[in-house]
């Protein structure tokens, strides 16, 4: 009997996660404009949804059964926001603002593929330089960690757009020009050296 109860508030755990955390990626994908891929993840969604409860609606009369689906439930959502978090869909747009004018940061930003729109600003102590910068979220981190390489005093605010359309920065990041770090890096260091000997 009691292997059976485990049995049962494990399978209605598991079947609330997995539902939670496709409800998520639903949810997500939705609001990224991916409705097709969205209405896939919703019937295998529903689909869970519909067996999770009728488990608990059967057995009604067993709390530790409520007590797993509201648990399964909480569990998936932070699953399914990690899922997401992997996916990284869609876009972020970052300000930054140098306080030295004098950084050729737009040019570094530029030779490593990200599309950048820059002018000059006047700040409570003087000159800046301020940027906006168009990136796929996938490489977001790594666009931090570059402009902090930069200068490490810059002022960020990131945020993600809800519609994008034309110009430079869409063509640029949907061709898959950023550069994707160390690798291309180390690439450029050697193609130097290359070019000096010659």
């Amino acid at each position: 009997m009691l292997d059976n109860a485990i049995i049962m508030v494990s399978i209605i755990l598991i079947i609330n996660i997995v539902y939670v955390s496709f409800s998520t990626i639903r949810m997500i994908l939705t609001l990224k404009g991916r409705r097709y891929i969205a209405a896939i993840v919703s019937m295998f969604e529903i689909t869970i949804y519909v067996l999770g409860l009728g488990l608990v609606l059967d057995n009604l009369d067993q709390i530790e059964n409520i007590i797993a689906y509201a648990l399964g439930f909480g569990i998936g959502v932070v699953v399914g926001s990690m899922i997401e978090e992997k996916l990284a869909l869609g876009y972020i747009t970052v300000n930054v603002i140098s306080s030295d004018p004098e950084i050729e940061f737009t040019k570094q930003l530029r030779d490593k593929g990200y599309g950048v729109t820059s002018w000059y600003a006047y700040g409570m102590d003087g000159d800046r330089l301020a940027m906006q910068i168009l990136t796929p979220r996938k490489y977001e981190l790594q666009l931090y960690e570059t402009i902090r390489l930069i200068d490490s005093k810059a002022f960020i605010i990131a945020y993600e757009p809800k519609q994008i359309y034309g110009g430079f920065w869409v063509k640029q990041v949907r061709r898959g020009r950023i550069k994707s770090g160390k690798k291309e890096e180390k690439q450029e260091q050697q193609e130097a050296i290359q070019h000096n000997e010659q």
